[in-house]
């Protein structure tokens, strides 16, 4: 209970002994003021009828008077989640956690100008050299987690391979590259393969402006001129003749030759940088009836890259992930309930109980609507139910009332 290694926030939850009258517990929660803690006690079902806010140093010295009284704190929320006592738990954590966050929304981050950028960025254990900046570069999240298994893959961008990511949709293929040149200030563009990317949209074409004709340079040249990092998201999509454009610039300094244009040849900024993601390609082929128009790749065209898969977060990854995003209104007992949702529902979408995936963006989303409103049920309507089909509603909406009870 007194762990060092433990930080202020491992202690919030509930404490509870077993009396005559029924299991006597005292409630630790987040209190309306920075670095402050609010305490209920209560017996049994009843309501708190004790509401004290304290310091850290005064929690701590509680927690050790609880202690030799008897008290014990409740098992980790990813051991209790299904109970009724979870259940309400929850509401009552999302009702405080809620009122806090209307009272504190808006405040600014006080973030300052004017500091010296540094010439190198360490992401996990790689230094990364930084760019010069460009109206591109993505906004950092600053409560993204970069998982050690991405060593790897930043180590690559350092020397110029080729990165093809894999996995689910919503696994945070594409959020991870931008993070990556977020801190390391290199501008993105983005290409869709969506099936209405023509090869002129990606390599160029010719057009008329003002009775004159003019060249206008695709994402790809563009990206290799400008040292711009180009993701071509789900390139298992794309047309055969954007992928014979891609083929010439695969080899870390391979050029482009725009035929088109009397043979011009494109040579590679030295900070450009080429990443593609796909869903189905490679270990996930096996899932290829999951996306409908996914094309088979051969194996020529993948040994010209590095190829990751990148898997969902763990619930306790994800958790972290949300206590970072929606610091300080977000307590860990219920980012830890929100995140058991989510890998539900990314499991019934792998059994294919589900047609559609649960991604982390959808999970905050839904997060942030709940702390505004107070109510789980009314963010859930834009943030996921009117998002997918009725079926599928239907069956995400059971599996938020086993652990969100709306009648408590």
């Amino acid at each position: 209970m007194n762990s060092p290694e433990m930080t202020d926030n491992d202690f919030l939850g509930f404490y509870r002994r077993a009396t005559e009258a029924g299991d006597q517990w005292w409630r630790v929660t987040i209190g309306d003021r920075p670095h402050t803690y609010r305490i209920e006690q209560g017996i049994g079902d009843t309501a708190g009828d004790i509401d004290l806010v304290v310091d850290a140093e005064n929690l701590r010295a509680k927690l050790k008077k609880w202690h030799r009284e008897g008290f014990v704190a409740d098992a980790p929320s990813a051991e209790r989640e299904g109970s009724a006592d979870a259940r309400v738990a929850f509401l009552g954590e999302l009702a405080r956690a809620s009122a806090n966050y209307r009272r504190h929304h808006g405040d600014d981050d006080g973030r300052s100008d004017g500091v010296r950028l540094p010439a190198t960025v360490r992401i996990g254990t790689i230094e990364i050299p930084c760019g010069g900046g460009h109206a591109l570069v993505p906004r950092i999240n600053p409560a993204y987690l970069f998982s050690p298994r991405f060593d790897d893959i930043v180590l690559d961008i350092v020397e110029n391979k080729r990165v093809m990511l894999i996995g689910h949709t919503g696994a945070g293929k594409t959020s991870f590259i931008e993070q990556v040149a977020a801190r390391a200030r290199y501008g993105v563009l983005r290409s869709n393969m969506n099936g209405q990317t023509t090869a002129g949209d990606f390599v160029g074409f010719w057009t008329v402006k003002g009775g004159e004709t003019i060249w206008v340079d695709g994402v790809l040249p563009t990206a290799m001129r400008e040292g711009l990092w180009l993701i071509v998201d789900e390139i298992d999509f794309a047309e055969p003749s954007i992928l014979a454009a891609l083929t010439a610039v695969l080899e870390p300094q391979g050029r482009l030759v725009l035929k088109e244009k009397g043979h011009e040849i494109v040579e590679p900024h030295p900070d450009f940088r080429l990443f593609a993601t796909a869903n189905a390609v490679g270990a996930m082929s096996r899932f290829r009836h999951l996306y409908q128009g996914a094309n088979l790749m051969n194996e020529a065209f993948l040994d010209r890259w590095r190829v990751y898969r990148i898997d969902y977060l763990s619930p306790e990854e994800e958790a972290d992930v949300l206590v970072r995003t929606l610091a300080p209104h977000m307590t860990r007992p219920l980012a830890g309930t929100l995140a058991t949702i989510a890998a539900e529902c990314r499991a019934a979408f792998l059994r294919e109980d589900l047609s559609s995936a649960f991604s982390t963006r959808r999970l905050i989303d839904w997060a942030e609507l709940m702390l505004r409103t107070g109510d789980p049920e009314r963010a859930a309507e834009p943030a996921i139910y009117a998002k997918v089909a009725p079926e599928d509603a239907a069956f995400i909406r059971a599996i938020v009332r086993h652990h969100i009870d709306p009648g408590s």
